[in-house]
This record gives structure tokens, sequence and C-alpha cells, in this order.
């Protein structure tokens, strides 16, 4: 969960998940809509479906217990080279090194290697990880490279590191003088979501009888297949009086402002479903006790809140 997702957001939803999945089995044998339904708003949701897809691996083919080596650990979905070394060195004293960001900014500074573009990615990426190794102490690799990690997150910082306080400092080349690559340039789109509502809703409060339109993302999207949304417009023009309000929302590289239209459906009409859709997936009415435990988008999720139609969250889901 920690992976591109600050602390304080995640703090309560780890607590929660363990408090569901207390156990690697209970894990393995939930449904896929569970799962990501308690990973909703936290972003990146793939990270969700391998850690499901290799908990059902490991209850299959490992008897329900993890593998203690860096390379069984890489056959499971979802852990790479970083992962499997971070567990196998701090869990199993395992002597292989953890190359994380942090790691590779500390190393780069102290030999003077600069980042050169993707057409010398590879080779720097080689010359890190060998480097990581040699330095790597035998005895202690947990703890040596938690240290390692640590010094880069809390010292060695990508801007304005602690020089002068880092025990590195005799060995380093550069001494926080250290070029990088500039950062890709987030995108700005502009989007528009229906809010669908009937039997009451729209008054801001909460009431029983209340439902919403929801939408599932087909299967064949790449970016989240299976969760579930407000409709997306194709026509993103709409009266002004049907602007119900207007969110921010940042999805990897792209700041989406999102214009919310605001339709409201009388009971009579329940086979009226509106036609505007852009993806046209599967939809359903949903009461808004059940859309709240449902594997919502964060947006949908941000909309629901802002317009009052969910219990206010504590934590600050990307707001």
């Amino acid at each position: 969960m920690l992976q591109q997702t600050r602390v304080a957001v995640v703090v309560e939803r780890y607590q929660a998940f363990l408090a569901r999945f207390p156990t690697l089995p209970s894990l393995a044998e939930a449904a896929e809509q569970e799962v990501l339904a308690l990973w909703s708003g936290l972003g990146y949701y793939r990270r969700a479906r391998m850690l499901h897809k290799a908990a059902q691996v490991v209850a299959r083919d490992y008897g329900g217990m993890m593998p203690t080596t860096s390379k069984e650990l890489r056959l499971l979905p979802g852990i790479g080279a970083y992962t499997a070394a971070a567990i196998a060195s701090i869990a199993h004293d395992e002597a292989v090194a953890v190359v994380d960001g942090n790691v590779e900014r500390v190393l780069c500074r102290m030999a003077g290697w600069e980042e050169s573009g993707r057409a010398g990615r590879a080779d720097l990426k080689r010359k890190i990880e060998d480097f990581a190794a040699e330095l790597l102490h035998p005895d202690e690799p947990g703890d040596w490279n938690q240290a390692l990690m640590a010094l880069g997150a809390t010292v060695c910082l990508p801007r304005n590191p602690q020089c002068m306080t880092c025990p590195l400092i005799e060995d380093c080349a550069t001494r926080g003088e250290h070029k990088t690559l500039p950062r890709a340039r987030m995108q700005s789109r502009e989007a528009a979501y229906a809010l669908c509502v009937r039997n009451g809703v729209g008054t801001g409060t909460e009431m029983e009888d209340e439902e919403v339109l929801l939408e599932q993302r087909p299967a064949s999207l790449t970016v989240m297949p299976g969760l579930w949304e407000l409709p997306e417009l194709a026509d993103p023009a709409f009266p002004e009086k049907e602007l119900r309000l207007m969110v921010r929302h940042a999805i990897m590289q792209v700041n989406y402002s999102v214009r919310i239209r605001f339709v409201r459906i009388g009971a009579a009409m329940e086979g009226d479903l509106p036609t505007f859709s852009a993806r046209g997936g599967e939809r359903r009415w949903v009461g808004i006790s059940e859309a709240g435990k449902m594997a919502l988008t964060g947006l949908a999720r941000k909309v629901l809140n802002r317009a009052l139609l969910l219990p206010r969250e504590k934590a600050a889901m990307g707001e």
C-alpha cells in the first residue's frame, strides 16, 4: 500500500484490510471485487490484484507458507526484484541487496553517476545493482538494506540533501550536486461524469432508499478494469443548471478537471436509464450504503463524498 501512496492515506486502509484479511488463506479465498473495494481510493489497483493473486498462488502451490528466498519470491505475481530482496533480506537474512529509488539516489551520488536518459538506463541500473551488492553487509543484510533506504529517505533527499549530517560524506563524489533528468510534466485534461440519482437523492442527507447509478469499467481497459464509476459523458457539454460540482483529480501523469452533471430520475422511471455514457459498461442502480462498500474508482468515491452521498471518510482519499 505504501508504494506510490502517502502514509497518512494508508494507515486506516491498512488496518481495515488486515481486519478483513487477517491471514493469507482469508485473502486467497476472497473475491477480487471485495479486495478491490478495500483498496478503493488508494489507486494503482494492479497492486491489489497482484497481492490477491500472489496469496492464491502461495495457498495453492506452497501450502500457505510464503517462500523465503528472493529467487522463489520473484516467481509470485506482483513481486519484483526490489520487493523480493526486501522480504528475503529483512525477514530471512538472505545476503541480497535491496535497490529502491532512495538507494539508487544514494549510490549514484556516492559514485558520481548521472542519469543519461532511457538509452543508458539499463547500463546504469546494472552498475547500481553491482555497487549495492559490493557494499552489502553479508552478516546483517536486512539491517544494512533498511539503513541505506532510510538514509536516502531522510538525509540524502532529492532536493536539499542534508550532506553535512551524512555519514557517507567522505566517500561521496557529488555531495549533493547530482544531476537528474527532469520529471515528466503532468498533462491536463477535462472530463465530465453524470451523477444519476433516484428516490429522493439530492437533498444533501443520507436516506435508506437513495440510489446512485454506477457503471463497471470493462475488463478490456488497461486502467482500473472492473472498478465501478459514475457514467462518463460522451458529450461533456450540458446545461450549466445541471452542473452539480467540479473536482480536480490526478491519475498517474494526468491532472483532470472534472465537471459533474446532476441527473434526477423519478421512481416511476426505473427502466428509463440514461443513454449518454461514453463507455457503456454494465450498469446498476446501487443503494448508497452498498455503494460505499464497492470497488469504486477514487474519482467516484471523491464525488459521492463531495455530494454528501457517503459518510465522510477520515482518510484523505487523494483529495
